[in-house]
C-alpha cells in the first residue's frame, strides 16, 4: 500500500511540473539610447504656457527651498535666470500699504493669450501655481503690481 501511494504522489507531482520552460515575467531591459530628460526640466519656447507650467514650478520650487521665505524680486530673478522673458513678467508687492509683509505674493509670465502665473506665502499654504487666460489688459494679474525696475 505504501508503494502504491508513493507511486500515485510521484505521478501527481511529475504533472504538475511543466516539461517546456517557463518564459521569465519580466521582459528584457530596454535596449533605447539616452533617456529622456524628466518633464519640466527645460524651457519649451516654443512650447504652450501648460507644456512649461512643470518648467516653471520647478524654477519656483527650487527658489523656495533655497531661500525658504523668497519674495517677489527673488522669483522675478530666478524665473529670468531660467531663461523666462522679464519683459512678460508681473509681479505684487512685498508690503501692503500700511508697510506690513504681504500675506501673499503673486507672479506670472505672460506666455502667448496664456499666463504661467505663481503664488507664495505662508498664509497661502505655500508655493502655488497655474495657467490662465491672459486678461483683456495683456497682462496676468489683476490689481496693483510693482514695476520690475531693477
Amino acid at each position: 500500500m505504501a508503494l502504491a501511494v508513493g507511486a500515485a504522489l510521484t505521478w501527481g507531482l511529475a504533472a504538475c511540473t511543466g516539461s517546456e520552460p517557463v518564459a521569465p515575467s519580466t521582459p528584457p531591459p530596454s535596449t533605447s539610447a539616452a533617456p529622456e530628460p524628466p518633464a519640466g526640466s527645460v524651457l519649451l519656447p516654443d512650447g504652450t504656457a501648460e507644456e512649461n507650467l512643470a518648467y516653471f514650478d520647478s524654477v519656483n520650487n527650487g527658489i523656495v527651498t533655497a531661500l525658504g521665505a523668497p519674495w517677489g524680486r527673488d522669483f522675478i530673478d530666478g524665473l529670468t535666470a531660467a531663461g523666462f522673458d522679464r519683459a512678460n513678467m508681473q509681479v505684487t508687492a512685498d508690503r501692503t500699504s500700511v508697510d506690513l509683509e504681504a500675506d501673499s505674493v503673486q507672479f506670472s509670465v505672460l506666455w502667448g493669450e496664456e499666463c504661467l502665473v505663481g503664488q507664495f506665502g505662508p498664509k497661502s499654504g505655500g508655493y502655488h501655481s497655474a495657467v490662465r487666460p491672459a486678461l483683456g489688459t495683456g497682462g496676468c494679474l489683476v490689481g496693483a503690481t510693482r514695476p520690475i525696475d531693477w
